[in-house]
């Protein structure tokens, strides 16, 4: 298995075949429910239980604040993302899952019409096609405000090209929020192609600091690590493949505007309103960067412009411009290894 496309069908194969349900899986990489806010487990409750019940996922990448929005999940999968979301973006919102699997979309598709009663409105779209190319599912440049994905982006042989197409479809502002499976090393070639491996979402996974600069290459040079916890390889035969690799599942934030490549200090502070749905008394924008409603905070001026000029603005009070400035924001960074903690960037 060397082709792109044979990576496809692979994974195909083993979503679309040979799991049936998340008691399947081998490892913990695709099921964490436990991680899940509270108030996003409460409506689970109102999903349809096959929708549930076939859904492969490593996280709760749900962003607050999108009512009205227009959301895209990549890798929708069954549609437990997209049902989720259809609640949290409201009937004036919109909500478009991108899958490559007919036997996952079938029963996305199938519960549609259930979940449209259930909820008294229908937001929600499911288009059959792969994330590599937006463009053939007719999803325009600048057009959405947030992307998610679950798991997903590590099971693509393309991953650059993935990456390229949602800073395309994101609008000016908008939000890239997912959660995936990184590596702490490059996955060695053989690895790669293994199909147990590939679809078990370790064989794919990014190694952080390759992932950080196709970011960099996209222009987006500073990317958030919001949370993550480790995998473990439990199956002896997974184990016994592949255990010398330390695997985490890490939720990211990566936003489409201008910013720098290291955190500066203009001397700005941002204050969170307590405006946000569900987040009363705090707000993490990442792993570092902790509000608590009223209590001003020291940003860097790339954490200034995240808040400002994203649909959190109005949720934020951001004090002082880039009029001056007064060197490095001494920032910690965020995920998994030694080697990110050498670069001067928020992430």
């Amino acid at each position: 298995m060397t082709t792109s496309i044979e990576i496809s069908e692979s994974v195909q194969h083993y979503y679309g075949q040979v799991l049936q349900s998340s008691d399947d899986l081998k490892t913990s990489a695709c099921c964490s429910i436990d991680a899940m806010p509270s108030y996003l487990k409460a409506l689970l409750a109102g999903l349809h239980p096959e929708v549930l019940e076939r859904f492969y996922g490593c996280g709760s990448p749900l962003p607050p604040a999108l009512e009205g929005k227009t959301v895209l999940d990549l890798g929708c999968g069954t549609g437990r993302d997209c049902y989720l979301l259809s609640k949290l973006v409201g009937p004036t919102g919109r909500v478009i899952g991108v899958d490559m699997t007919p036997e996952q979309l079938e029963v996305a598709v199938r519960h549609r019409e259930w979940h449209a009663e259930r909820f008294g409105y229908a937001n929600v779209e499911f288009l059959h096609g792969h994330i590599e190319n937006l463009h053939t599912v007719g999803i325009a440049d600048n057009s959405i405000d947030v992307v998610v994905s679950n798991c997903v982006i590590n099971l693509s042989p393309e991953k650059p090209k993935v990456l390229a197409e949602i800073f395309r479809v994101l609008k000016p502002g908008g939000e890239l929020y997912f959660s995936d499976v990184f590596a702490d090393r490059r996955i060695p070639a053989g690895l790669r192609q293994d199909p147990v491996l590939l679809g078990e979402c370790l064989g794919g996974a990014l190694y952080w600091e390759d992932f950080r600069r196709i970011l960099q290459d996209l222009g987006c040079p500073d990317v958030r690590a919001v949370k993550q916890n480790p995998i473990s390889l439990d199956d002896p035969e997974v184990f016994a493949k592949i255990g010398m690799v330390n695997f985490q599942s890490v939720t990211v934030r990566a936003f489409k505007m201008p910013l720098e490549d290291r955190c500066e200090d203009f001397g700005q502070v941002a204050v969170y309103l307590g405006t946000i749905d569900q987040h009363p008394h705090s707000f993490d924008l990442d792993d570092h960067h902790h509000f608590e409603t009223g209590r001003p905070l020291r940003v860097c001026g790339n954490t200034a412009d995240m808040l400002a000029l994203s649909r959190y603005g109005d949720h934020f009070q951001v004090l002082g411009e880039k009029s001056r400035h007064f060197g490095l924001f001494d920032c910690s960074p965020g995920p998994s290894s030694d080697a990110a903690q050498s670069n001067g960037a928020c992430c």
